[in-house]
Parts: C-alpha cells; sequence; structure tokens
C-alpha cells in the first residue's frame, strides 16, 4: 500500500489555494488546511475527495497553532497573505505583520516538522518595482523590486513592499537554516473563482486600466506550485507569467470573442513596456492554456455568476 502524502496549505480559502487544493487533493494527497471562521472557506467542503480535507484553525501569528497543523506533513504550500490594494489605515499590522512575521512563523513550523520542502506564493509585485532594471533586459527571478520606491508610494505599493521583504527573509531563513524554501512569483490571476465572493473579480477589473497586462491563469499557477514541489531541482524564485499582451490589444481579443458586450472608453497610452519572462519554470517542464482558453473561462465563469451587467 503507498504511503499517504500528506501536505499543509495556508491560505486556503483564497483564489490561488483553492485551486491549488483542488489539484492536489485531485491527486489523492491528504490536505491539512489552515483556515479562519470565515464564511468564504465553505466552498472547500464541495471539492472533490473531501474526505481527505483536514481543517486546521490557525493564525500566521500563532506559533503553537501553525505547529500543531505542519507536523507529520511532507511538505508546505503557504499562499496566505493579506492581499489589500487600498488605503490601508495601519500598514504594520494590517499588512507587513502577517506577510512577513507570518512567513518566518511558518517556515519556524517548517523546520520543526522537518518537513521537505517549502513552496512560498508570492508575486511579481515583488519583481516588477525597479525603476533601475535596464529597459531592454528581459523581467525575470533576478529582478526585485525596489523597498524604498514601495515605502515612498506606500498607499498603493504597501502590498509590494511586504511580499518583497517577504521573500528576502524567507530566503535567508532558508540560507541559515538549511530549510528548502522555492518561491513562486505570479502577476495578475485570471480564470474562474471557486470562492462565493467577488472582491477578487473587482480587484482584477480595476487593474485593468494600466496599458499592459501581466497575465497568467489560476489553474496554471496550481500546477506550478506543485511542479516546483515535486521536482527534485527546483530551487530559488520562479517568474510565473504566461502571457503580456498590452490592454488595447487585450481588450481587441476580447471585442472579438464576445463583440455584443458593452467595454468600457479607456485612454489607453501607447507607452514601451517591460517583457516579462517564465525561461527558468518553462525548463523545469511548465506548461499553460492559451490565452483563448484563459479568457473564455473568466468570462463564462463571470456570467454564469452573475457577476457582470452586459446589458
Amino acid at each position: 500500500m503507498a504511503k499517504e502524502r500528506r501536505f499543509c496549505v495556508t491560505g486556503a480559502g483564497g483564489f490561488v489555494a483553492s485551486w491549488l487544493v483542488k489539484l492536489l487533493l485531485s491527486k489523492g494527497f491528504v490536505i491539512r488546511l489552515l483556515i479562519s471562521d470565515d464564511p468564504k472557506n465553505v466552498h472547500l467542503k464541495r471539492l472533490e475527495n473531501v474526505e481527505n480535507l483536514k481543517l486546521f484553525k490557525a493564525h500566521l501569528l500563532d506559533c503553537e497553532s501553525l505547529s500543531a497543523a505542519i507536523a507529520g506533513c511532507e511538505g508546505v504550500f503557504h499562499a496566505a497573505c493579506p492581499v489589500l490594494l487600498e488605503t490601508i489605515p495601519d500598514p504594520e499590522a494590517d499588512m507587513i505583520r502577517p506577510a512577513v512575521d507570518g512567513t518566518l512563523n511558518v517556515l519556524k513550523a517548517c523546520s520543526e516538522a522537518k518537513v521537505r520542502r517549502v513552496v512560498l506564493v508570492s508575486s511579481v509585485v515583488a519583481v516588477v518595482w525597479n525603476p533601475n532594471w535596464p529597459f531592454d533586459k528581459l523581467m525575470d527571478e533576478n529582478r526585485w523590486s525596489d523597498k524604498e520606491l514601495c515605502r515612498k508610494t506606500e498607499v498603493t505599493l504597501w502590498y509590494a513592499f511586504a511580499k518583497t521583504v517577504a521573500e528576502e527573509k524567507a530566503f535567508d531563513y532558508s540560507k541559515s537554516s538549511g530549510l528548502d524554501v522555492v518561491v513562486v512569483c505570479p502577476p495578475l490571476i485570471i480564470s474562474p473563482i471557486l470562492q462565493p465572493i467577488v472582491n477578487t473579480i473587482g480587484q482584477r477589473m480595476s487593474l485593468m486600466t494600466s496599458h499592459i497586462q501581466y497575465l497568467v491563469d489560476v489553474g496554471d499557477v496550481a500546477d506550478a506550485l506543485l511542479l516546483v514541489y515535486e521536482k527534485p531541482e527546483a530551487s530559488g524564485r520562479y517568474v510565473c507569467c504566461s502571457y503580456y499582451i498590452k490592454t488595447c490589444d487585450l481588450l481587441g481579443k476580447l471585442k472579438s470573442m464576445y463583440p455584443n458586450f458593452p467595454y468600457p472608453d479607456f485612454p489607453y497610452e501607447a507607452k514601451p513596456y517591460h517583457q516579462m519572462g517564465a525561461e527558468k519554470l518553462k525548463q523545469l517542464g511548465w506548461n499553460y492554456m492559451t490565452l483563448e482558453e484563459s479568457i473564455r473561462d473568466n468570462v463564462e465563469d463571470i456570467l454564469e455568476k452573475n457577476l457582470l451587467d452586459v446589458n
């Protein structure tokens, strides 16, 4: 009889983590989920193989609860992080401590449990905010966001600051402790949502006013997370971006696929933009959906959930 494979996933009620849990359950793995008492988590009970879900009430700043959930797991996927894109009254308490201290607490619990590897879900916001990066050079894993720039632009970039610092601290901890830590940095994530909330959709739509979009499908992110866990040679950080496209071109593609929808009239500027590459992840064996497939899945999901008025 094959040995039971057990993993812990933090932030399991969120967009990416929900899809990751769905994927892991489909592989027959036993999953320990770190959750809070929140109505947005009810969708997890409707996933296939739900009998393999073990729910643990835990908080990122409560080391004891983290240790109890992670003990006995072979690997951990750390996806929990507050996503606050508006003005934050107390950035230290609401964003930085949960992201940075929470990550370190998870890593310390993983060291105690002697897990094989930790996969940290970061973001390309920890990559892109660097004005000193040569414009003709591909944005990849070697680029890091400028923390001082993020601090100075605090109203909109506290999330980028927190993600960047959390990554740096995670790699520092990995180096000093010997814990195997791998990081995946996705950009704007699209495709269907599993949880019964609309805030993720709203944030995605509000970001569409940018002149360039870096995109990836949520299912492809879940595949990437499992891939970097399973591949022994995986190391460091991985940019997980499928496409970069001008917003005007993306709008044109949407219009060609859904010509009867009303479309906003955004003032798109023809600005030059950095290209973003995921060659390191592709070399590991990562594949991804076509942009058309991802758009179709996303739009059909929004329509099915009545989240968009097309009249």
